[in-house]
This record gives C-alpha cells, structure tokens and sequence, in this order.
C-alpha cells in the first residue's frame, strides 16, 4: 500500500522543476510503483481532480467550507485563516500554516501513515454526502482528513479538495507517462483514452495488458466520449477546394450533447460532459419517441426556439441546463428541440472509424427526420453559399462544413470539421484573475484577466483583460461567482482558480510582450459566460496564432 506522504513527495520534487520531459520521468516512475487499484486513483490525482469529469460523484466542497474545516482543525478562526490564504497566494500552504500555528496542533498528527487509497475513501465519503446535515458532514470528514495528515500532506489535501493541484501536470504528461512507465506508444494512450475518457482504465490496461490490451479498448456505453470539435473555416471556396465535397449542416446557436441510449435508459451529457439528464426531460422525451435503436451514442445540439420561431439566448439555453428545481415549469417556458448530426455506437458497435457518410445513413435509420440535422453533400460553392444564408436567415450562426469521409476523433479539431460564421472570429478564454472596481463599482469586480492554454506546457498564458461587454446585472453575478474562486488578492488585483470560461470578441490580435501569450487583444469585449466549457476547452495559444497569421494575410 502506497503512502499517500510518497505522493506528496512526488508532488513536491514536480514543482521544483520545470522541463516536462523530466517531469514525465518522474510520473512515469511514481505510476509504475502503484497497485493496480492505486493506479487508477493516482492518473487523477496527480492532475489535480478526485473523479473522472464524467463519473456522478462530485466533491461539492466549495471555498467556504474548506477554510471552515481548517479553522475546526486549527482553532483559528475562519477570518484567520482566509487572512492566511490571501498572504500565502494558496489554500494548501495556507492550510498547513493554519493547522502548525493552531493551540493544538501538536495532537493533531497521527501515528499512523494516510495511504492514497484512505485520502481517496474519504473523499468519496464526502462526495456521497447529500441533503441536511451534509455541509457539516463533510466539514468533520475534512477535519479527519487534516487530523491525520503530516504538515506537508495537508497542502495536497487542501488543493485536492477543490482540485487544484497546481503543479502543471495535465492530460499530455499523464498520457506521455503512462506511455513511458508501461513501454506503449503515447499514441495507443492517446486513443485509449479518446474512446474511454479514462485515464485510470488506459493506465490499468497498460499496466495488466500491455499494447493487446488497449488496442482492445472501445467506446463504453455510458461513459462520454470527448467531443469532435470544428476548426474555423476560410471560406466556402477554400473548403470545397480542399475537401472536394463537403456535408453541409447549419451551425445552431444552441449548446451540444451527446446522448448515451440504453433501452428506456436515457443519460444526457453536455459538453463538459456534465450528466445533464434530470434537467432536459424534454430532450429524454424525443429521444425515447424517435429514436428506435435498442443502444445508441448520438451526437448533437439542443436549441430553444422563441414564440417567433427564432434561437434564443444562449443564456436561455443555459438556465435550461443548470435548472435544478421546477424543472417542468422551466421546460415549457423555455422548450428545448433537438437537432442530432452524428451516431458514435449503434446496437453494441462503435462506429467512430467509420466515414461520416456512413455514419450519417445509420444515423437516419434509426431516428425520425424531425430530430436529424439537415444535412447537403455537395461540391457547389454557389449551393453550400444558399445554405449558408438560410441559417443566417433563421437566427442561427452560420454552416458546418464536415469532410463526408471524415472518421469521428474525440476531442480532436482538425481540419475534417469546419465552422463557417460572419461575424469576427471570438476565442474562449480562461478567467485567471481581476481587478476590483473604481466609484459607484468599488465592491465589485470592475476587469478580469484572460488566459489561453498552452497544451504543450499545461500552462495558462495571459492574454489581456476585458471589461467591456459586462452589464450590471453581470457585474453583480460574476462578482458572486468569483467571489468564490479567489486565491489571493493584492491591492485591487486578484488571482482566481481558472475555472470559468469566458467568449471574447475583439478587433484585432497584436503582439505584445506584456502578456505571456506574447499578444494582446485589442478592443476586447465579453460575449457570453461559457459555463457549457472547461478549462480543457478554453482556446489554445496555437489557435490564437493561427488567427493572427490569418488576419496580417501572412
């Protein structure tokens, strides 16, 4: 059994270096040393997360409830302790600062060794803890985790509970590490975990298996896939060229799901793979009135119509998913209809390596036309351009342009899928942190600061701060939510968990050494709240050079 100090100590030699390579090194090391059952729990830890983004358990421990666990297990009072947070810059140093300078911490430590799998338990303890009582509940599991740390282990634990490991490691290291402490292809990781979503399974099958295990691995029924995501087109001229024929479907302003089918069985995942079911009966409905496949993975959109047969408000799409409560009121105020463009598994057969083209004829086999997206092959310009308008003119955003030989690639954005819009392209960035407001704003939170991924690194690259696109309303709303997400603060300047995506709009790309992107955004205003995306899909620094090239005609 592995200590969970060794763990630790792994995180700590991590984060006093920097080059990946010998970070994966030390992963790859660490992973070979674990039991099979250790192993499944450590691929999610050393990212910072407790579950897989699809699995039901969720840790539900917010900011508030953690620095109350630290204040019972340090007696310090819970001001303290947040006064701890804003001079450290981080709850797990602030959390071990707390608990060595609480009146009792010298009864605190137990004798006994905290294994990865007893920090794992508790946490899945708390996560199973519902209804009343449950806040304090998982306040004294907190307290025991704390109680029977070691100073040191108690900042991972910290960080761990609101998963935030903050050491850099994420989906590439892990995938390169498995690879590495295994001797597999990262490329047969990289699939494995395209088509289970599972890190822990893939590093499991590695481990037991080796390269015939994972080239076994499939799509797993109930288990989200990643979805195919779309690059931006240059023109109709330019994909048609390249593709020869394109499949032609209106891009809807509505949010994605992927639908899992299972007899009466329905789960519905929103794009962050979020298991959204409860608040989308109507959806459930449809697919059970429409769909005739005994089992079935679907992929599409979901879009509410108004009373002028015109989209809604993202926003309004967005209520539907986070509705909790008068969910059938809800849904016949803001009616959701589905438009599906894509089969993944039908009947106990994956189907991601087959052509699009032939996807789509199974797609249409099994579910009514009234729920399937429109779709033209063709290699007119002059037809794909008609199209193109009649989106336009019904309110929606504009074509997708879909290669017809196309295989479905998880998570990919590649060329085979391609979005054509008319207004400026925005990006999806990261919120890392803010400034407080001036005058009649001086309580709320006035700019925020953006970021774009760095997948090479794992890092977050600042890219500029908007504050321009906010109304009232949302400045009192995000200030609530971020309120929330605060690491620390400086003066008027703020670091946040990166944990909200927002879509910005702008003018123009510029260089700039101020940012760690090495550019700026000018004219930048905020277009939506994405709280339908990750961190995972926030747009990355390769995307934002792209752009740039596109814009100077380079």
């Amino acid at each position: 059994m592995t200590s969970f100090e060794k763990f630790v100590s792994v995180c700590k030699r991590i984060e006093s270096i920097s080059g990946s390579l010998e970070i994966t090194s030390i992963v790859a090391q660490f992973l070979k040393e674990l039991d099979e059952e250790e192993l499944g729990i450590t691929t999610y830890f050393i990212m910072g997360k407790v579950f897989p983004v699809w699995a039901e358990a969720e840790l539900g421990i917010g900011p508030n409830l953690l620095y109350s666990a630290i204040s019972r297990t340090s007696s310090l009072p819970v001001k303290r302790v947040e006064e701890l947070i804003k001079e450290t810059g981080d709850v797990g140093l602030a959390a071990e600062k707390a608990i060595l300078s609480g009146k009792n911490h010298m009864n605190f430590f137990s004798t006994e060794e905290l294994s990865i799998r007893d920090v794992h338990t508790r946490f899945q303890k708390i996560a199973s803890l519902t209804g009343k009582g449950s806040q304090d509940a998982k306040i004294k599991n907190l307290q025991y985790l704390f109680g029977a740390a070691m100073p040191d282990e108690s900042v991972y634990i910290a960080r761990l509970s609101i998963e935030e490991l903050r050491i850099g490691v994420g989906e590439g290291i892990v995938r390169d590490a498995i690879a590495q402490a295994f001797n597999v292809t990262a490329e047969l990781i990289e699939r494995g975990y395209m088509l289970t979503n599972d890190f822990g399974l893939v590093a499991i099958t590695a481990k037991n298996e080796g390269t015939s295990g994972l080239e076994k691995l499939s799509v797993i029924l109930g288990r989200p896939l990643k979805m195919m995501l779309a690059q931006v087109a240059g023109s109709i001229k330019e994909a048609v060229e390249e593709m020869g024929s394109v499949a032609v479907e209106w891009k809807f302003d509505g949010a994605r799901v992927q639908i899992h089918k299972d007899g009466d069985k329905i789960i519905i995942y929103s794009r962050k793979l979020e298991n959204v079911t409860l608040s989308l009966p109507d959806v459930v409905t449809a697919v059970k009135s429409h769909v005739t496949a005994k089992s079935a993975i679907l992929d599409g959109e979901v879009v509410a119509i108004g009373k002028d047969n015109r989209p809604l408000a993202f926003q309004e799409i967005l209520r539907r998913f986070r509705r909790k409560y008068e969910i059938s009121a809800t849904a016949l105020e803001i009616p959701l209809y589905l438009n599906l463009f894509d089969v993944l598994y039908l009947n106990g057969e994956s189907l991601i390596d087959m052509p699009l083209k032939h996807r789509r004829e199974m797609l249409e086999k099994v579910c009514d036309k009234g729920i399937v997206a429109r779709q033209a092959i063709t290699g007119d310009t002059s037809v794909v351009d008609s199209i193109y308008k009649d989106a336009l003119a019904a309110g929606h955003e504009g074509v997708m342009l879909k290669n017809p030989g196309s295989l479905y690639t998880p998570g990919k954005r590649g060329k085979n899928w391609l979005k054509l819009k008319p207004i400026m392209e925005t990006l999806d960035l990261v919120v890392i942190g803010g400034e407080w407001g001036e005058g009649r704003r001086a309580n709320f939170i006035g700019s925020y600061l953006l970021a774009c991924r760095d997948p090479d690194s794992d890092r977050l690259l600042s890219i500029g701060r908007v504050a321009t696109g906010i109304t009232d309303g949302q400045l009192n709303e995000l200030t609530g939510v971020f309120k929330e997400l605060i690491i620390s603060e400086s003066g008027i300047h703020i670091e946040f968990e990166p944990k909200v995506v927002f879509e910005i709009a702008f003018e123009e790309i510029q260089k700039s050494p101020n940012y760690d992107s090495g550019y700026a955004l000018r004219f930048p205003r905020l277009v939506n709240i994405r709280s339908d995306k990750s961190l995972e899909d926030a747009d990355s620094i390769e995307k934002v050079e792209q752009l740039y090239i596109r814009q100077k005609g380079k």
